[in-house]
């Protein structure tokens, strides 16, 4: 039984038995308490391999976490999307580009002593590599060293094309997890190389989940790299160009307000917020942008 459906199951019951013992608490408090329970004793139940569920809603509610990172589960809504891409606690994962570990805080912990995370980052071996990202990597090195509890487990890579495609050795991995990246691949003019390092890293029936800021259809390529925002139909045909096959779809991160029509593009959004003071508060209230969530396989 799933933790979701265990709660199910005992609202029910509670509202069954609720005639004949007046004591009992009322369904939606039974399950807000089961929930408090879990978040209130997240690091032991982070020791449980086998029930994945809790140990995924353990992972997100634990304290440890930034607090600027947990504000933004609103918009990531983790738990959610990580279900949705079916991560469970024994899988070896890959995250590409991890940056400054947003998801590595969730990720590391949930994989640690039961699985592997693998970190492949900007690689600090290509020349082609700016100053900007290898300075974003050795911050991010030095994050993961200076907490070895959480991160004492995390292999980190290199992923640079054409320098450094190998991101995990072949048909080596479970899963393979990238957010908000494909326009940047698209800027440095090698996706379709990076679709094909994923597709190689993953085991035959392997999954590959991938989220990116959501352009409208008909968007030219080159409205699409300025503004940040993929059609889905073009994440779409890389994918499969590579050899994936498209599983499935997911609204989870969909944000109907986001117009997709600012000076300074998907960044103008937060937590990007390059105009600065202008228009910030509108861009607050629109809060981060429209995205797809899509989930393919490499065929077994």
């Amino acid at each position: 039984m799933t933790y979701r459906a265990g709660l199910v199951l005992v609202a029910t019951l509670t509202g069954l038995l609720g005639c004949e013992q007046d004591s009992a608490p009322e369904p939606a408090a039974r399950a807000q308490q089961e929930v408090t329970q879990v978040d209130e004793n997240a690091s032991e139940l982070l020791n449980d391999c086998e029930n994945g569920p809790i140990r995924l809603h353990a992972a997100v509610n634990d304290q440890r976490r930034r607090e600027n990172s947990m504000a933004r589960d609103i918009y990531r809504h983790p738990e959610q999307v990580l279900s949705f891409f079916d991560v469970q606690p024994r899988h070896t994962v890959v995250e590409i580009w991890p940056s400054g570990g947003w998801w590595t805080e969730i990720l590391a912990p949930y994989l640690r002593d039961c699985g592997q995370y693998i970190a492949a980052g900007f690689s600090l071996e290509a020349n082609r590599t700016p100053g900007w990202r290898q300075r974003v990597q050795r911050d991010y090195n030095h994050w993961l060293a200076n907490d070895p509890e959480r991160f004492g487990q995390v292999q980190v890579t290199g992923l640079s094309i054409p320098e450094r495609p190998e991101i995990a050795p072949p048909g080596s991995v479970d899963r393979v997890l990238t957010f908000r990246n494909v326009h940047n691949w698209m800027n440095g003019d090698y996706a379709p190389e990076v679709f094909v390092s994923m597709y190689k890293a993953l085991k035959p029936g392997g999954l590959l989940g991938l989220v990116e800021h959501r352009a409208k259809q008909g968007t030219s390529i080159e409205q699409m790299i300025q503004s940040g925002y993929i059609t889905e139909a073009k994440v779409v045909e890389m994918a499969i160009a590579a050899g994936f096959e498209l599983v499935s779809k997911s609204e989870l991160n969909a944000n109907p307000d986001d117009t997709k029509d600012y000076p300074e593009g998907v960044w103008s959004l937060p937590p990007s917020l390059r105009e600065g003071e202008v228009g910030e508060l509108k861009y607050r209230q629109i809060g981060e942008s429209d995205r797809m969530t899509l989930l393919f396989r490499k065929p077994a």
